[in-house]
């Protein structure tokens, strides 16, 4: 059973139960290659019944027809979703996620107007599971190094609001991953995705799941990157990878837990092609 559920977990639980109420519209960030398995369901009873937009980050490491018929799937449950490619955004989508801020706010802003308060600032806050995206989001909506960004869960640990425009101010939260995954499914994705410290899980293991999944769902990505069969058990194949790789240890002997973390590394980073690991519900 994957459990995680560390102390600053706790904490930011702690930080949006207290900080709610201090904001008119919630961004939920979910990564596009899971966009459901990487949505936390503590964050809906969290946010209470707050305006809310959910942001599909990482999209061009996903598939493209994955991400469009998930943006069509929430859209038609009433939830604003879009899709971001933060690292290179585009001024475009900048303003489209801003513009969207500004229509989910426009009922609580009437209200401020009708209680006689003139203040039109928009303060919305950002949430999501861990190495999601949040601080390369944030820094590219606010146009600088606002929030600290790094390639492992739990940068940021502490809050802080972020002008992001002249009437838009962001609260910014740490990830928040939820106490343990009843599917195992999707403690493996957002392992393979990088949501979990890779410290949780064996690394071997994780690397035999995404080989075990590709075989399933993509079986061409492993002979088009690693020029090996695909068939056999993951064991077989990550062997395979090792030697075509030349991991070798003394006594030709296979150095699996190298070629686990390189081929972690190259599904994360997109050398696999650009999978989604999520399907749409029935």
């Amino acid at each position: 059973m994957i459990q995680w559920f560390p102390g600053h977990m706790a904490k930011t639980r702690r930080l949006i139960t207290e900080n709610i109420k201090l904001v008119d519209v919630v961004i939920e960030l979910a990564d596009a290659r899971v966009p459901q398995s990487s949505r936390n369901p503590l964050l809906a009873e969290l946010i209470e019944r707050k305006p809310q937009i959910i942001v599909l980050t990482k999209e061009d490491l996903a598939d493209a027809n994955a991400t469009e018929r998930w943006l069509k799937y929430y859209n038609s449950l009433g939830l604003k979703a879009l899709s971001v490619n933060a690292v290179v955004g585009k001024k475009n989508t900048r303003d489209k996620l801003l513009e969207a801020i500004r229509k989910k706010a426009v009922p609580m802003l009437q209200k401020r107007q009708n209680k006689g308060i003139i203040n039109k600032t928009v303060r919305t806050m950002i949430v999501g599971i861990p190495n999601v995206g949040k601080s390369t989001l944030i820094n590219f909506l606010s146009r600088k190094g606002a929030a600290a960004t790094g390639d492992r869960p739990g940068i940021t640990r502490g809050k802080q609001w972020i002008k992001l425009d002249n009437d838009i101010e962001l609260l910014d939260m740490p990830g928040i991953l939820w106490p343990k995954f009843e599917d195992q499914k999707i403690g493996y994705k957002l392992a393979a995705s990088g949501a979990i410290n890779d410290e949780v899980i064996d690394r071997q293991e994780i690397a035999m799941w995404i080989i075990a999944w590709l075989v399933n769902n993509a079986p061409d990505r492993i002979t088009k990157r690693y020029g090996t069969n695909e068939i056999g058990e993951p064991l077989e194949i990550l062997t395979a990878i090792c030697r075509r790789r030349g991991f070798l240890l003394s006594g030709a002997e296979v150095d699996l837990q190298k070629g686990a973390v390189m081929l972690i590394d190259e599904f994360r980073g997109g050398k696999l092609g650009r999978i989604t690991m999520d399907y749409l519900p029935e």
